[in-house]
């Protein structure tokens, strides 16, 4: 019978420790054999979750220490690049969150020394590629149902509720371009199967003044031309009032396609003094549940097929590279920006 794969999961924040519970439980064949934070209570808590994981405060002790096949980065983006370099160097695979970076020239590094290692599974996390909805909508698009895709247009909105955690996050952000709409980048991409050739881009701080301080807007949006054409539009925020707004619409010669136009939890509608409502769904994670344990699934069997990773550290790059140039065109407020 085949070994389980011994994974690491690094950073144990929201998402992180969701991660960690994907490998845990949801994964067959693979096993959560460490624990890695650098902050002391996410680490005591999953310790105590996860008790046949090693816990570690230290990265390097955790490479240094522990006999891993993998580990699963979900740490700041600052780190990443570093980290998943090092673990590389270790002879292990790696799944990164995205961003793959916060700069272009360390994603480009990235790029450039992962190719001494064509025998390691290096993957990026942008889930909405394993969502069913997104899916359909790549494969529909392959098969030209739409006819010549026009317009694609892809909101990325948290909501207020979630506004505290946005604040405290804010001195680690790289930015909405690079925390946020870089999602959007990515799928952009990857539906359309082409690049940008211009981008501008505006926004402001319509509801919390705290991100004037760090040149960044608490709602961003972006405007490109892909080289094939199609216009895209993106909207990034933190603001929605009513829940978690993920929605995306593309235009078409023949047809239309939308997807999450109204963000419900449920198919359950309320009749009540109010009216007729739908719950909303309220996070990333109650949203993007099933992406998330499928793109880690994804990766398990890339590496046990020995295959390279299906989204790559150059779709990483990209999206950095085009997510950098919206940020830049949105900080300088009057000019359009090429990507590199």
């Amino acid at each position: 019978m085949t070994s389980p794969l011994r994974i690491g999961a690094v950073g144990l924040g929201r998402l992180g420790r969701f991660h960690a519970e994907t490998v845990a439980k949801h994964l067959p064949h693979t096993e959560l054999a460490a624990v890695c934070s650098v902050v002391p209570d996410e680490l005591a808590s999953a310790k105590n979750h996860f008790p046949n994981a090693s816990g570690y405060a230290d990265y390097t002790e955790m490479l240094n220490t522990e006999c891993l096949d993998a580990v699963v980065l979900t740490s700041p983006s600052a780190l990443h690049c570093a980290q998943l370099l090092q673990a590389a160097e270790a002879g292990l695979h790696v799944f990164t969150e995205k961003p793959l970076g916060i700069t272009g020239e360390e994603c480009q590094n990235v790029v450039q020394q992962v190719s001494a290692h064509p025998d390691l599974t290096i993957m990026v996390g942008f889930m909405r590629r394993y969502d069913p909805s997104y899916l359909e909508v790549k494969t529909r698009l392959d098969a030209g149902d739409i006819g010549r895709p026009i317009l694609f247009r892809s909101y990325s909105v948290d909501p207020e509720t979630c506004i505290d955690g946005a604040l405290a996050y804010l001195p680690h952000s790289a930015g909405q371009f690079l925390d946020m709409a870089v999602h959007d980048i990515d799928l952009a991409r990857w539906v359309l199967q082409s690049e940008p050739r211009m981008i501008t881009a505006a926004g402001g701080c319509y509801a919390h003044p705290e991100f004037a301080a760090h040149d960044d807007g608490d709602n961003v949006a972006a405007f490109m031309q892909f080289k094939n054409e199609t216009m895209v539009f993106l909207l990034a925020g933190r603001t929605a009032p009513h829940g978690y707004q993920v929605e995306t619409e593309i235009i078409g010669t023949k047809a239309t396609l939308r997807v999450g136009m109204t963000p419900q939890r449920n198919l359950v509608e309320i009749l009540d003094a109010h009216g007729v409502r739908k719950l909303c769904s309220q996070g990333f994670l109650e949203r993007f549940e099933q992406a998330y344990i499928a793109e880690l699934a994804a990766f398990v069997q890339c590496i046990r097929k020995g295959k390279p990773a299906e989204v790559t550290v150059n779709d990483g790059l990209r999206a950095t590279e085009i997510a950098l140039a919206a940020q830049q065109a949105f900080r300088d407020r009057s000019s359009s920006s090429e990507p590199a």
